[in-house]
């Protein structure tokens, strides 16, 4: 049994508080930098070269603070925080690609777009196990109307049914996003359940019974036994149910040896060719 087969568990996610607004947060405490809008006029009349390379790194440099602060609000979710800033850094230089002067500030523009860069990582990258996007948008529905339902005075946890009933969908719809709310991270088979006798999740499963490729084996070989001549049969019969060896075998129907090794070999091909479907390969003997 291979011992790395795993089961699901909740993303970190599921059970841990708000953030609170990560972007919000970003947007009240990042003022522009000082000289950040004389460095994106620069860089919307910049062609492409190691001039506009150099303003880009600059402008990375200067709002790079504002994409750490984004990171650490996805801190003690199960991904290193360090990977979390290289992932919100490269929102903010895809933010700094696209943003257009002309239309606002920057922070309101980048903040949204760090942002996502950040939630898509979550989304598309740390699943053990591989949930469909349409499965991940009703689990984010459901977490939240769970949520919402526990948040109130006096409430208990909430039933599917009020679940669907906050949310607006199918009973279906949300078992599979409370399953899929168990398949972010995994957990191997060699867990153990109980610490007493070490009972694992392994110890649940069963194992492939060698009786099925043996049944399959003789019903594959059925047809061939019965077209074979009852001497034939016999031989087959004593050789590999009695255990007889070739030459008992020949002392006991009256042939020499050589004739029994020669029959075995051509009764055997011929039932091994007829189970395959392979008529006519069959060895001749006299």
């Amino acid at each position: 049994m291979v011992s790395d087969t795993m089961t699901c568990r909740a993303h970190p996610r599921d059970t841990a508080p708000p953030p609170g607004g990560a972007a919000g947060a970003a947007r009240r405490h990042t003022p522009p930098p000082a000289g950040a809008a004389a460095l994106f006029a620069r860089l919307v009349d910049l062609d492409d070269g190691p001039e506009r390379e150099a303003v880009r790194a600059d402008l990375v440099d200067v709002w790079l603070p504002m994409a750490y602060r984004i990171a650490g609000r996805f801190r003690n979710r199960g991904e290193d925080i360090d990977d979390l800033r290289q992932v919100a850094a490269l929102g903010l230089v895809k933010a700094i690609d696209h943003f257009d002067p002309g239309r606002g500030a920057f922070e309101s523009y980048a903040v949204p777009t760090i942002t996502g860069e950040v939630r898509r990582h979550f989304r598309d990258r740390l699943w053990a196990v591989h949930v469909p996007r349409r499965v991940q948008t009703l689990r984010n529905q459901v977490r939240l109307a769970r949520r919402e339902l526990i948040q109130r005075p006096g409430s208990a946890e909430p039933t599917a049914l009020e679940v669907a009933a906050r949310t607006d969908l199918t009973l279906e719809e949300v078992a599979a996003g409370l399953e899929a709310l168990e398949s972010y991270s995994s957990l191997s088979l060699d867990a153990e359940l109980t610490t007493a006798d070490g009972f694992s999740l392994v110890d649940t499963l069963g194992s492939i019974d060698p009786s099925y490729q043996l049944a399959i084996d003789r019903e594959a070989v059925k047809k061939g036994l019965r077209r074979l001549p009852e001497r034939e049969r016999t031989i087959l019969y004593l050789r590999f149910f009695e255990d007889m060896t070739q030459a008992r075998i020949a002392q006991r129907l009256g042939l020499s040896q050589m004739h029994v090794c020669r029959l075995l070999a051509r009764s055997c091909a011929q039932v091994r060719n007829e189970a395959l479907d392979h008529p006519g390969d069959e060895r001749t003997a006299t």
